[in-house]
């Protein structure tokens, strides 16, 4: 639960940004700005803070982190203009660590064998927490406002904040810890990274992956609600309210995985979303026909995910937060431009433009879980 509703305040915009950006009186284009900074920042922050989850208890960081949510998540209710809605939402994305210090916390109390189920878990609760903010938001925001929305938020992130200390627990026997100085800390993440490109392999799929789908979400929102097919941010919200599939499909898929193997599944699931973002055009003009496509992408896209991170959260359990951080850091730098990439293209290109840059992603997926799928073969007959 706590995985779902800290990673959930990033994601009540989606369905929403066409409100905010009305009442603030910017462009579709300018609005775009909001996500992009959250990503952009919880990159830097994942890279500057999550590290210290090698070192210092996740319990601790992940309370104080969480703590700092809930005032810049107040900030955001509170804000008048856009200037200051923005930077609360970006000083609010520097601070979300908690989701992503938990997945490598969780990694090293499993057994190998049980990983891609554990992972996919955990990946369930993120996307429950997505699905909650993007179908709340649409449905609050078109009867009480778009800053209804932020002050539940506040409300549900204040109680957990107050039952976190009880409800997450100790971090267990003492472990290895690298030494040496913070800044020492924070460059081992680029020589850990460059000596593991495996990992590096799966960090930038992801984030292409990720590109992919806040582009789809975010230029859905604005091609939904625009002036050509008028629903409101209600129906945008319910229509989110298609990845609870992902909730009961993930943690099979990552059963599936354990079997066949990471990237051989990574692949699989690249082809499925692939084919699913083909359909996008075509089907998406009726909010009834798009639910095919969206329900394909919504299968199998947390699955590119939770395969790219088993790929690493195997090994030694002393660098796992650091080649996360890696990882992390990766897929929010393209969450950033997929955001900055879907609203600029919308607002030049219409939604035609959208699906064409979402294939062109999509096919950059397919392409790099193709060449890492063939690469680990051929090192395996080798060995």
């Amino acid at each position: 639960m706590t995985v779902a509703v800290v990673t959930a305040n990033a994601y009540y915009i989606h369905p929403i940004i066409g409100e905010v950006a009305h009442d603030f009186g910017v462009s579709d284009a300018r609005i775009g700005i909001v996500p992009a900074l959250n990503q952009l920042a919880l990159a830097l922050g994942i890279l500057l803070l999550l590290p210290l989850g090698d070192r210092y208890s996740n319990k601790a960081l992940c309370l104080g982190f969480v703590t700092a949510q809930c005032v810049f998540m107040l900030g955001m209710a509170l804000a008048q203009g856009f200037a200051a809605f923005t930077i609360a939402s970006t000083l609010l994305g520097f601070v979300t660590i908690a989701p992503y210090l938990i997945p490598a916390f969780a990694s090293k109390r499993v057994a190998p064998e049980r990983l891609g189920q554990v992972t996919a878990l955990l990946t369930a609760g993120v996307i429950f927490g997505i699905l909650v903010a993007r179908v709340g938001a649409g449905i609050v925001a078109e009867t009480y406002g778009w800053r209804t929305v932020y002050w539940c938020a506040f409300a549900v992130m204040a109680g957990v904040t107050m039952l976190l200390p009880v409800t997450l627990k100790s971090d267990g026997a003492a472990r290895k810890v690298p030494q040496g100085s913070y800044l020492q800390l924070l460059g081992s993440v680029f020589t850990l990274a460059r000596s593991h490109r495996d990992m590096l392999v799966s960090a930038a799929i992801q984030g292409l992956n990720f590109a992919a789908f806040t582009a789809t979400w975010l230029a859905l929102a604005l091609h939904l609600t625009g002036d050509e097919l008028g629903y409101g941010v209600d129906t945008v919200g319910y229509l989110a309210g298609i990845a609870a599939i992902s909730i009961f499909s993930t943690p099979r898929l990552g059963r599936w995985a354990d079997r066949i193997g990471a990237r051989r599944a990574r692949l699989i699931a690249a082809l499925v979303q692939l084919a699913g973002i083909a359909l996008m055009y075509p089907m998406g003009w009726s909010v009834w026909t798009v639910l095919v496509p969206l329900v394909l992408v919504n299968i199998v896209g947390p699955t590119v995910d939770v395969t790219g991170r088993m790929t690493f959260l195997a090994l030694e359990p002393a660098i796992r937060t650091r080649l996360t951080t890696s990882y992390i850091v990766t897929m929010f730098l393209g969450g950033a431009l997929g955001s900055i990439a879907s609203t600029a293209v919308y607002d030049f290109g219409g939604w035609a433009g959208t699906c064409a840059l979402l294939l062109a992603i999509s096919a950059g997926v397919v392409a790099l879980s193709l060449w890492a799928d063939r690469t680990w073969q051929t090192r395996q007959l080798a060995a």
